[in-house]
């Protein structure tokens, strides 16, 4: 985004890899950065994932969200942000990338995770008198 920023004159330009990825191949390493590793049963709007070690369903199809008239294969061409910018789309693997999110995240929910508790502790110290 900085790229565009810097260019001359307001284009449009795809920013995409090129390469194309499915939401299973997405879920399966973001689990596993969050140490759960994922199996797939079913097919289709059948189709789950099961944490291995608990067999808990953690990932499913909702019929909510399901849009059977999307396009089947969405991906971007890069080629004009790569020869007008330099923009190098290979520079961050979509490992890696699916490996940053995961990690921010993490540490987010853990942020949010403590704040919660510390707000808890509070209100029951107030509430017992403890804190003056």
């Amino acid at each position: 985004m900085w790229l565009i920023l810097q260019n001359d004159k307001p284009e449009d330009f795809v920013i995409a890899t090129g390469v194309q990825h499915c939401v299973r191949e997405f879920a399966t390493l973001a689990f596993h950065h969050a140490g759960i590793e994922i199996e797939w049963l079913g097919s289709g709007m059948d189709e789950k994932g099961i944490d291995k070690a608990t067999g808990k369903v953690v990932v499913e199809v909702s019929p909510d969200f399901y849009r059977p008239t999307d396009v089947v294969n969405l991906w971007g061409d890069p080629t004009k942000a790569k020869t007008e910018l330099g923009w190098n789309p290979t520079k961050t693997s979509f490992e890696e990338l699916v490996e940053l999110m995961t990690k921010h995240d993490m540490e987010k929910v853990a942020v949010e995770r403590a704040e919660e508790h510390i707000r808890m502790n509070l209100a029951e110290y107030l509430e017992k008198g403890v804190v003056k």
